[in-house]
């Protein structure tokens, strides 16, 4: 008998347990789903759907530098940092050195940057309708509500 033979009888860990139906599958397979489809919009106007809520965190003034990116979105610095670099390369934020400390580094919307960022809220909208047809404004108050609450269990540790 191989290993790969002994590891395709092994019994499941949790019998009964179908990751289908977890929590964490479900939110990271929508999650996905809505990524596709904001990227399908923002790709039009060359940008993926990270970029564009980015974009847009930083000229609605939400996200003033790569920290507050990088805890927003939970990924590390680097990743933060080339995702600025190709909006920067494209003309839509600039990097300005904090005048009070130094060591920061501010993030600004440039004038094309607030006019792609116009276009955004559309965009995003859209997307969530369409993912929530057939969904009562009630039920998405609900989901919010209970992300809400998840969201926060979750930054309480």
């Amino acid at each position: 008998m191989t290993q790969d033979d002994i590891t395709r009888k092994a019994p499941l860990a949790h019998p009964g347990y179908d990751m289908d139906e977890s929590i964490g599958y479900l939110v990271a397979r929508v999650r996905q789903l809505l990524l596709n489809q904001l990227t399908q919009e923002t790709s039009k106007f060359g940008l993926t759907s990270t970029q564009a809520t980015m974009l847009y965190k930083v000229a609605s003034g939400k996200c003033n530098n790569a920290a507050d990116l990088a805890r927003e979105y939970c990924i590390d610095a680097s990743a933060v940092t080339r995702l600025l670099d190709r909006l920067e390369k494209q003309g839509l934020l600039i990097r300005e050195r904090s005048l009070t400390d130094r060591r920061t580094v501010n993030l600004r919307a440039t004038d094309e940057g607030r006019a792609m960022t116009a276009r955004l809220p559309s965009i995003f909208l859209d997307t969530a309708d369409h993912l929530m047809r057939g969904i009562s404004d009630d039920e998405i108050g609900m989901l919010k509500s209970l992300l809400r609450r998840i969201i926060v269990n979750g930054e309480s540790g």
